[in-house]
């Protein structure tokens, strides 16, 4: 059995090296599985792709900024693809 399309996302916390020290991030499977498609994309690793969105988030939370992240990388490919 399948969850239905709208079903609650399951939150998944992985722990990351980045900039010199671990960090925990929590995200929904989702949000996990994008930033791992971007991050083969570009060549790198997840944790070179968080350690980018995390010296460029400012104030936000890192795991917000990672899900803004990855929600703006897929408006952008949109916008692309029309």
């Amino acid at each position: 059995m399948t969850d239905a399309p709208d079903a609650p996302q399951r939150v998944v916390k992985r722990s990351l090296q980045i900039a010199g020290h671990r960090t925990s991030v929590s995200l929904e499977d989702i949000f996990w599985n994008e930033l791992r498609a971007i991050a083969t994309m570009r060549e790198t690793s997840v944790a070179a792709l968080v350690a980018e969105i995390d010296s460029a988030r400012g104030e936000a939370n890192l795991s917000s900024a990672c899900r803004v992240y990855v929600v703006e990388r897929l408006r952008e490919k949109t916008a692309r693809d029309q």
